[in-house]
């Protein structure tokens, strides 16, 4: 498995964000949490949410739940290290909750040029398991070092909304909710106790190779073990043979590119996103290979 460390650093340096080259110097133990958490910051808003790119296909500037996710897992990251910020995003998630606990797919765009159709057309006024799962998935890693995040209201209603509205599936959703609330019955398991029940009856829903197509995504795009168990020693890790997860790193560790840089298979949605995703992609790619202990 022949992983080219050393040229990650020029790639990065041509191709991806200052939030992502902080990221991959955190990572490599060349920065310390502050530097990246600055970083963060410019991709804040005034009330405490984050927009303008954060989420690489969605451009526009206001705060949007789609963004949640990358900030909270900059401040997994920064772990143990804890930011105000992270709290007050919990505040600004509250605010815009439905009723039912759960977050819109998106909010209304001030700037709609250059962004993903699903986002610009993803204000339905309706919860969406999705975006709910996957972000309270990343606010409980934070909330795992930071006690603010922890005993924040929103994340308790989250995870309410999402339990409730998981336990009620009756067939296999579409690839991205199926993985995301996944992740977050992993990231929930040794709190809750619905969770060990409700992962068990998610995984017979994902094929044994783990692969599972994204409908209507690009050509050949897929989900694959990785993307549902990145990380080793975590109980969604139990839905996968040893082998298959052994093969995704293989092709993981394979995908790195001569230029140094990893590749994405969805679909490109605007030059300045294209080139966004693959530093982000670079970034945790190598996350996940060290922490599976492959470089």
């Amino acid at each position: 498995m022949n992983v080219n460390l050393s040229s990650v650093p020029g790639f990065l340096a041509g191709h991806a964000r200052l939030l992502d080259r902080r990221r991959y110097a955190l990572l490599a133990g060349a920065c310390d949490a502050s530097a990246t958490l600055a970083a963060l910051d410019g991709y804040r808003n005034p009330d405490g949410g984050y927009g303008w790119g954060l989420e690489p296909d969605l451009r526009s500037p206001e705060s949007q739940p789609g963004a949640a996710l990358h900030a909270f897992e900059v401040f997994a990251e920064a772990a143990p290290v804890t930011s105000p910020h992270a709290a007050a995003l919990c505040d600004w998630l509250d605010s815009v909750t439905l009723p039912d606990g759960g977050l819109p797919f998106a909010l209304p765009l001030t700037v709609p040029a250059a962004t993903a159709p699903w986002w610009a057309g993803g204000a339905d006024g309706a919860s969406s398991l999705q975006i709910t799962a996957v972000s309270a998935a990343a606010a409980h890693r934070v909330a795992a070092h930071d006690p603010a995040v922890a005993a924040h209201p929103w994340l308790e209603r989250a995870t309410r909304y999402c339990l409730d509205t998981i336990a009620e599936l009756e067939e296999r959703p579409p690839a991205y909710v199926l993985s995301f609330a996944v992740r977050f019955l992993d990231a929930v398991y040794d709190a809750e106790p619905r969770a060990a029940d409700l992962l068990k009856r998610l995984g017979a829903l994902i094929p044994e190779d783990g692969r599972v197509p994204v409908e209507g995504g690009a050509d050949g795009e897929a989900l694959r073990p990785l993307d549902f168990a990145p990380l080793p020693g975590r109980p969604v890790r139990g839905l996968f043979e040893p082998d298959v997860i052994a093969a995704d790193l293989v092709r993981l560790a394979g995908q790195q590119q001569d230029d140094g840089g990893w590749v994405v298979d969805y679909a490109r949605i605007s030059p300045a996103g294209s080139l966004e995703w693959r530093g982000a992609a670079t970034v945790d790619a190598v996350r996940i290979l060290r922490a599976n202990g492959l470089v």
